[in-house]
């Protein structure tokens, strides 16, 4: 069994999260995730409205909300699996005043958020493992939650719903910003040029390897 399923926690930038089975274990690439998310949102607003979807432990999300200003701030957290948000919402308490800014909600992806809202920045740590991949290490198999992992045959699906889906969702100029796998990078910015996204980056983990694609709405001239 994993160590952080063992000891029930682990650290995630300034945060100390609950974890266990029903969500992914957090990962250094991901803290660079929230870094990306963080800075764009800090220059946006107040106000300033974000989303993380599929939070799963809540780490991106409730980085956010802990980062950020206090006010001006609204973060909403959602995931399909009502297990997962039962983590999450079990870590919100650890973020102190900033909680009150933190909104949750349970649904796939997009049908999570409210209806007619618009966000400055959406960020996202999909499933992005293709289902038959041999890089997938046997631990993190048998121990983290597969619908959280496995995302079809190229690993793409969810990422391919996320980047679609993301322009009615977004304010002109707001951003998206998505882990992505180690050999995505190419696909993944063909994918944001698809959907009219401007000043596109694929950026890497400390690694060297794609992890981290970013993309702006479409502003007008």
């Amino acid at each position: 069994e994993a160590l952080q399923y063992v000891l029930g926690r682990w650290g995630f930038r300034r945060l100390d999260l609950a974890v266990d089975r029903r969500v992914l274990i957090p990962r250094p690439e991901t803290e660079l995730v929230a870094e990306a998310a963080i800075e764009l949102a800090a220059a946006t607003g107040p106000p300033r409205l974000l989303a993380d979807l599929g939070t799963g432990s809540g780490a991106i999300g409730l980085s956010l909300a802990a980062e950020l200003p206090l006010d001006g701030t609204t973060v909403w957290i959602t995931d399909a699996s009502e297990d997962a948000l039962a983590v999450a919402t079990s870590n919100l308490p650890g973020i102190g005043r900033a909680a009150r800014n933190v909104r949750v909600a349970h649904g796939s992806w997009f049908e999570a958020l409210p209806p007619g809202e618009r966000f400055d920045v959406i960020v996202s740590n999909p499933p992005y493992v293709a289902e038959d991949s041999p890089d997938l290490d046997e631990l993190v198999a048998n121990w983290e939650p597969r619908e959280a992992l496995l995302a079809g045959a190229e690993g793409l699906d969810a990422i391919r719903e996320l980047v679609a889906g993301a322009p009615e969702h977004l304010v002109e100029g707001g951003w998206l910003v998505l882990e992505i796998g180690a050999h995505h990078g190419s696909a993944v910015r063909k994918l944001f040029e698809q959907a009219g996204f401007e000043h596109i980056e694929i950026r890497s983990d400390l690694a060297g390897r794609d992890r981290i694609a970013v993309g702006q709405s479409l502003t007008s001239s």
